[in-house]
């Protein structure tokens, strides 16, 4: 039976725009309040997507949040019609009806942890949508996304879902930005690894002083017993501290991996040798290749700026792996002249592959968060919703639909506007639809 790792990519919503509300992720700050466009950020994640289909990958799509959020708006006070609701809320609390309008969900990385059926005790591909609890604007998002992960992967003999866990930063969870896997075939069982940040329970350990850890040990434990995953094949990793406090808020920022590839900078984590053991030896007698990158060669600011780590690393049909990379790799001087050497040495990465996600970057992510990776036998992606898979038909549908619904640009201002809200619900409603999810957005259900 053959396996396939598919990766869903979040479509980018009609409300895209930076509010910088990251704090922690340089990125998302130094680019707030500009301009952004809806339009070109969503049809630049089409594209990625339809090119790698064509590369011969399964790929998804997963539905935008509906923004802004008005619900969250009236539990926290505000009255009214909608458009009340709106102006009151950006005229007399700005910072939190900006809040309300993020478009953070695109980074689907941040979606769920998924454990693919060879790793837990019932032989079904678990999911666990991340509770995201260190940052507002991205606590909104858990149950919308644990609706539109059930329309998808709606078999019940094949998929399991579980409730976020609970709404505290002790157990702050951040999805699999700070988990990956490491197997020889992705239908075989492999090592999952979960970094964290913090102990939420013993001050003691080693923490950040300056940005937050988002993830805990607690949250990794906790995600890891629903899953049902062995003790003996799970790794819980410290992320190095300092390295946080520059910047690197998730792991998926400073590390990644692909089937029996570990592709690290030499600061990602605490104590990295022991680290390192325990997966080489849960591993097990297959070959693995750890491929460190030294500061020397990509500083951790290059790093940080060109998003290396962020990207992604793919097996193509052929058996080999390539990297999709932003063009920010490409134009970083270090960064480019680091992965032209990568290509010619002997690890199965062989290829480097540029794609322009410019609107994602500058919001603070980079290929690697719009994508959620769910490994599936043949029979498990045959039972998954088949309107959300990538083909020649959904592009042009979803690129017609972005035509129709999308602004060109979008400014900060325009987020109250009542007109954008009801664009946005005749958008997604219209997406729904079009996907076949059924009502998953709360005003489809009022």
């Amino acid at each position: 039976m053959k396996q396939f790792e598919v990766n869903f990519d979040g479509l980018v919503g009609p409300t895209h725009n930076y509010a910088g509300l990251s704090y922690g992720n340089v990125a998302s700050l130094n680019n707030a309040s500009a301009v952004s466009s809806p339009k070109q950020a969503a049809k630049q994640g089409l594209k990625k997507m339809k090119a790698l289909a064509d590369l011969g990958m399964v790929q998804g799509v997963l539905a935008p949040q509906e923004r802004p959020d008005v619900y969250a708006l009236r539990r926290l006070g505000f009255s009214g019609t909608d458009a009340q609701v709106l102006s009151h809320a950006a005229k007399q609390a700005p910072a939190i009806f900006q809040a309300c309008c993020s478009a953070s969900s695109m980074w689907t990385a941040n979606a769920a942890t998924v454990s693919p059926s060879a790793d837990t005790h019932d032989q079904k591909v678990h999911f666990t949508p991340a509770n995201l609890t260190n940052k507002f604007h991205r606590s909104l998002e858990p149950q919308v996304t644990g609706n539109i992960l059930k329309a998808i992967f709606n078999d019940p003999k094949h998929f399991a879902h579980h409730q976020h866990l609970p709404d505290n930063e002790h157990f702050g969870d951040e999805g699999a930005a700070n988990h990956t896997r490491l197997c020889s075939e992705y239908g075989e069982t492999g090592v999952e690894i979960f970094v964290y940040g913090r102990h939420a329970f013993d001050n003691s350990k080693p923490a950040p002083k300056k940005y937050p850890a988002r993830q805990t040990f607690e949250a990794s434990q906790a995600v890891a017993r629903l899953h049902g995953l062995r003790d003996e094949k799970v790794v819980y990793v410290l992320q190095n501290p300092e390295v946080i406090d520059q910047g690197v808020f998730h792991n998926d920022v400073i590390s990644v991996g692909n089937q029996n590839v570990l592709f690290y900078h030499e600061l990602a984590f605490h104590q990295t040798a022991s680290a390192l053991d325990e997966i080489k030896r849960k591993f097990g007698d297959n070959e693995l290749h750890f491929i460190r990158v030294d500061e020397q060669d990509v500083s951790l600011q290059d790093a940080i700026k060109s998003y290396l780590f962020n990207t992604q690393i793919i097996t193509l049909p052929n058996g080999s792996m390539a990297i999709i990379a932003p063009s920010e790799c490409e134009e970083n001087p270090a960064v480019a002249a680091y992965l032209n050497k990568l290509v010619t040495l002997n690890t199965p990465i062989q290829e480097v592959k540029y794609f322009d996600v410019k609107q994602s970057m500058r919001n603070g992510g980079g290929p690697a968060c719009l994508r959620l990776r769910v490994a599936m036998t043949e029979q498990e992606c045959a039972a998954v919703n088949q309107s959300t898979i990538m083909n020649d038909a959904l592009f042009e549908r979803l690129n017609n639909w972005v035509d129709k619904h999308y602004r060109d640009q979008l400014l900060i201002d325009d987020l109250r506007d009542p007109q954008l809200l009801i664009e946005s619900r005749t958008a997604l409603d219209e997406l729904s639809q079009l996907l076949k999810l059924g009502s998953v957005y709360p005003f489809q259900t009022v």
